[in-house]
């Protein structure tokens, strides 16, 4: 299913409209859509977290939590998380997926942190 740019209104086709819906779903604060209080995902409150392993461990789950709930076009397969070093304060999510829409499989990417304007 073909969508629109969030930031621009122009069309989108259906693997950009799917990254789109999956940085919004992660990106966004539980609690902070007034009319969907439970949307989004807990990610925003795992920003200034260390970068370690239970963090990596809650971020992996509140990631696949948020996304079986909001994105039934996807299902996770595997998630890496990069640390750039070149960009402190940012996290980088890789994830692998497929989609149940087409079966095939797809890799998204979503930044995280204050660096790309993610806050919490």
């Amino acid at each position: 299913m073909p969508g629109m740019n969030a930031s621009n209104g122009r069309a989108l086709d259906e693997l950009e409209h799917l990254q789109q819906s999956v940085s919004d779903i992660l990106t966004t604060p539980i609690g902070s859509r007034v009319m969907r209080r439970e949307y989004g995902s807990l990610l925003p409150e795992l920003i200034d977290q260390p970068l370690h392993g239970a963090t990596a461990l809650r971020a992996y789950s509140a990631t696949v939590v948020a996304l079986m709930k909001w994105e039934p076009r996807l299902r996770v397969q595997q998630i890496t998380r990069l640390a750039p070093a070149n960009r402190p304060g940012t996290l980088i999510l890789e994830m692998t997926a497929r989609r149940t829409d087409t079966g095939e499989t797809v890799g998204l990417t979503v930044p995280l942190g204050t660096a790309t304007g993610a806050t919490a």
